[in-house]
């Protein structure tokens, strides 16, 4: 998995673990949580399938809200060079889609949306390599 797959696997890791914050994910929200999570980073830039991402998460075992939380926060961490600030919007406009997919936002929903806005506020990524990418 290349890095930019990987940051796209931990934002998927991170949305499913807002959409199970309040209970099992029931088969109408996984389809709504794909929905959201797909058309959110679908890139014709991408050499790679994020449905195919998506699918993957989605059919996992029942790892608990804070484990997929923070192996989603450490694959960012892990990838900061290619997280520039646009990916980073996305990536808090993704979660905040998924909370609000089946109202109400949750207090634990709240929670770690605002955990994840405060956690993903200080990783940096390589402002260089987003010169590169613009030229």
């Amino acid at each position: 998995m290349t890095e930019i797959e990987s940051l796209h696997y931990a934002i998927g890791e991170l949305a499913y673990a807002i959409a199970r914050a309040d209970g099992k994910v029931q088969e109408e929200e996984r389809k709504k949580f794909h929905d959201i999570v797909e058309a959110e980073l679908r890139c014709k830039d991408y050499a790679f399938e994020v449905s195919y991402i998506i699918f993957q998460i989605i059919n996992k075992d029942n790892t608990d809200t804070e484990t997929t939380y923070n192996w989603g926060m450490d694959q960012i961490k892990l990838n900061r060079r290619y997280l520039s600030p646009e990916l980073k919007k996305t990536f808090i406009r993704v979660m905040e889609k998924v909370a609000k997919a089946f109202s109400p936002v949750t207090n634990t929903e709240q929670n770690l949306i605002d955990r994840f806005k405060k956690d993903i506020e200080g990783i940096k990524g390589d402002p260089i390599f987003y010169q590169k990418l613009l030229v």
